[in-house]
């Protein structure tokens, strides 16, 4: 079986996310924090921060860090984000309780991020991909916030993209975001090597699918998530099982 012949199989689900309807992303299964987060029209501010705070945590934990926010405050309009002194935002961020595992670093990411989306947005994050603007753009204006590298930026580009139907210029700069299950999958499915780095299954992706590398994230993500464990995965459960190589050489 080719590579792909292969990557055939996942372009046609991850286009299947893609083109499909817009419907309800749940972040965190707190039905109140995702609500706030799928608000692109009255707080896009929320899917912004949501993104800033998504470092060297679970994700569930960072994404909900908006709604803690709007608890807290009683709201979570930008006016009243704006007004928070750093202080105030540390304060938010580590009584009763540290809402992140780096409270001082990301207290300064989140007073940054607000301060940059006033001074560039005028307030409206919604700026950041309003107007069909090309995917590189995109992901740079993520790169602008502070404490964002190219694995969240990326992603912030791509959940627009997939879940919430953001249409842009195009999508040659949106990559995958290789976690964990992305680089398992990519080398269980022969298309990288098991030590390959970072950097060498972006890289991969971007050869099979230059046009839009990122289309492998979410199927390559819910493959590993789902069935293609560390141990003893469910091939058999797994809609790769017909060109999986490894399923064939293990039997499975």
């Amino acid at each position: 079986m080719t590579p792909y012949a292969i990557t055939s199989v996942l372009i046609e689900h991850g286009q299947l996310v893609f083109s499909g309807p817009q419907e309800f992303v749940e972040f965190t299964q707190i039905r109140e924090a995702d609500e706030l987060l799928n608000d692109l029209q009255g707080h896009p501010h929320a899917y912004v921060l949501a993104c800033v705070m998504d470092r060297q945590i679970k994700a569930e934990k960072a994404w909900v860090i908006p709604f803690r926010f709007a608890q807290k405050l009683g709201t979570f309009a930008f006016s009243r984000l704006a007004a928070l002194t750093l202080d105030e935002i540390r304060d938010l961020m580590t009584r009763p309780e540290p809402l992140h595992r780096f409270t001082e670093s990301m207290s300064n990411n989140f007073h940054a991020a607000v301060g940059l989306i006033e001074k560039k947005y005028g307030g409206n994050a919604a700026k950041i991909w309003e107007g069909e603007p090309s995917s590189a753009e995109v992901v740079y204006r993520f790169l602008e916030f502070q404490g964002v590298g190219p694995k969240i930026a990326t992603m912030a580009a791509n959940i627009l993209a997939r879940h919430f139907k953001v249409r842009f210029k195009d999508y040659f700069s949106i990559d995958v975001s290789a976690d964990v299950h992305v680089r398992r999958v990519f080398a269980r499915l022969g298309l990288t090597d098991e030590n390959d780095s970072i950097e060498a299954v972006i890289y991969r992706a971007r050869a099979l699918h230059p046009e839009f590398p990122g289309l492998f994230d979410f199927p390559a993500w819910e493959i590993g998530r789902t069935w293609c464990r560390p141990q003893t995965p469910l091939c058999g459960d797994c809609y790769m099982k017909e060109v999986c190589p490894s399923r064939v050489a293990s039997g499975g």
